[in-house]
């Protein structure tokens, strides 16, 4: 009683944590920001695999087909803590950023047959500062440009996953997406008495559906063979809000004090997303080890109406993602040692996130912005009598280059979850 309680909970309250800033990426700028994918803080661990991965008490984010094996009901709650270094080939700073990363909700309706899943998590967040000067001959700023940007799109979500044929699983699962965000630009010059800011406040709608299959074959020694894919239909967010473009007063402090509205005006955009495809293919034995290898693909992104282009800053390529990781129990249930019952996890991913940055002005260079991660976990036991964990990740990469005037991060990121096992629909007997 006491997990249901605490997860409907954080389930109320969770849509106001998600306002709060989840990225300080300066590559949020464009688009819609920061991605961040569907994934569990385990399976990050494991390089963020999950096409053909699947457990009887963890949820599996990336297929919905996995529902299919749960045999307990798990409550999940994920937060992050992100170490971000930001380099170019002059100078470098570093933000950290803690937020909530997901809460979500297990049920085996039937037990190894039929599962579904309930849950809620950002998708991606806009959270930059980014300050261009120019300077006098006696290094004195004459004019300075403030770009700031927050704000995030979240997901509800729903699945289900059941059983045919005993070897095959297939699931499918629906979102509704929902967020907000503000980007502006606010310039002072020397000589002028006041500063001009401008404003843009989007609101986002939209919705996709997914469908996974998994496919398991028993080999020798209790070797389970999984091939798993997922298929993320193509779907449209929209996005209506208004602009605004007045003057102001910087006083002390940096306190803004608004004078006149110069524009106001209405804004329209659309963001088309095509098929999303995640293949993969794994090999374990239950209980006691498992490995996997991932694929994922996405063509470009579509954008029409607000988010085109006219700059050429930016534009959208296609997106792939190479994950490779596993997990190790050396004896899940000893008695004696509580570290042959933890789980090691680590995995590696390279990702092309299919954003490509145009760094030097003018230029017609564009350069992707890549991703590379390593990762590492532990699944952590509560008490003896129970199937709950804490889990631990720590994940150490680059994105991006300092190369064509890009911006290079490195990142270290903390993750935490509660995976919190309790047992539903069960039949009471009297002996």
């Amino acid at each position: 009683m006491i997990k249901r309680i605490l997860f409907f909970t954080l389930l109320l309250i969770t849509t106001q944590l998600f306002s709060q800033r989840l990225s300080s990426s300066p590559y949020s700028i464009f688009g819609v920001g920061e991605e961040f994918g569907t994934r569990t803080v385990e399976q990050i661990a494991m390089g963020s695999v999950g096409a053909a991965y699947s457990s009887n008490r963890y949820l599996n984010f990336i297929n919905p087909a996995a529902l299919a094996d749960l045999t307990f009901t798990t409550y999940a709650f994920g937060a992050l803590n992100s170490r971000l270094n930001v380099s170019n080939s002059n100078t470098n700073q570093s933000t950290n950023t803690t937020s909530i990363s997901y809460v979500a909700l297990g049920v085996p309706i039937v037990k190894n047959k039929v599962g579904f899943i309930f849950g809620m998590q950002p998708t991606s967040a806009i959270g930059y500062s980014l300050i261009k000067n120019i300077r006098n001959a006696d290094n004195q700023i004459i004019d300075l440009t403030q770009f700031t940007g927050n704000g995030s799109i979240n997901r509800i979500y729903a699945g289900l996953g059941a059983k045919f044929f005993k070897k095959i699983s297939v699931g499918f699962e629906a979102d509704f997406l929902f967020g907000n965000t503000q980007n502006s630009i606010l310039n002072a010059r020397q000589s002028v008495a006041l500063a001009t800011k401008n404003v843009e406040n989007l609101d986002a709608r939209g919705g996709s559906v997914k469908v996974g299959v998994q496919y398991k074959h028993q080999l020798k020694n209790d070797i389970k063979l999984t091939v798993g894919g997922t298929f993320k239909l193509g779907n449209t967010t929209r996005f209506t809000g208004n602009e605004y473009l007045y003057t102001l007063v910087i006083g002390n402090q940096g306190l803004e004090v608004p004078k006149d509205t110069l524009f106001s005006g209405a804004l329209r955009g659309n963001l088309k997303m095509p098929t999303e495809t995640v293949l993969g293919i794994g090999l374990g034995k239950e209980n006691k080890w498992f490995a996997s290898l991932d694929y994922k693909t996405r063509s470009a992104l579509n954008s029409t109406g607000f988010f085109n282009n006219t700059s050429q800053t930016f534009r959208f390529g296609k997106a792939n993602r190479y994950s490779l990781g596993g997990f190790f129990i050396p004896k899940i249930n000893s008695i004696s040692s509580f570290w042959e019952r933890v789980t090691y996890r680590a995995g590696v991913k390279y990702e092309q996130t299919g954003l490509l940055v145009n760094g030097i002005p003018n230029g017609t260079n564009f350069t992707s912005v890549n991703d590379f991660g390593i990762s590492f976990g532990l699944g952590l036991p509560i008490g003896r009598r129970t199937l709950s964990n804490v889990n631990l990740t720590f994940e150490y990469g680059k994105k991006g280059t300092k190369d064509n005037g890009l911006l290079q991060e490195n990142y270290l990121n903390l993750r935490l979850s509660l995976s919190l096992i309790d047992s539903w629909f069960i039949k009471r007997t009297i002996d």
